[in-house]
């Protein structure tokens, strides 16, 4: 079974930048789509983005467009989540997941399912 591992998460001040990293172990990920999504304290799950691994085609939600972007190293089976300018609304605990499903660039994608699951990794923007 596919393994995801977040890491990367951390303290920040505001208008700094962390790169997240979501691992896969097991399976390769190149037959894919990768989503990033962040949950606030007492807030719902929000998706962030995702990103087919075979098409290389990208979904941002309004709230990290141009601040945020994916990337992928497929030598160490590995996505990236670039984050820029973050401020505090970016705070939560950051999960990646994984769908063999096929993404043609719609943002109702993220709402899944989403088969796989990492366990997260804590993003806090603070001064």
């Amino acid at each position: 079974q596919l393994q995801l591992v977040e890491s990367g998460g951390g303290l920040v001040q505001p208008g700094g930048s962390l790169r997240l990293s979501c691992a896969a172990s097991e399976f390769t990920l190149d037959y894919y789509v990768i989503g990033w999504f962040r949950q606030a304290p007492g807030k719902e799950r929000e998706g962030v983005s995702c990103f087919s691994m075979q098409t290389g085609r990208a979904y941002y939600a309004d709230s990290v467009k141009g601040r945020f972007t994916m990337s992928r190293d497929n030598a160490e089976n590995t996505v990236y989540l670039q984050m820029n300018s973050l401020g505090p609304e970016d705070t939560g605990v950051y999960y990646c997941a994984a769908t063999r499903r096929n993404f043609y660039g719609s943002s109702s994608f993220l709402r899944g399912p989403w088969n796989y699951w990492g366990k997260g990794t804590q993003v806090t923007v603070s001064s």
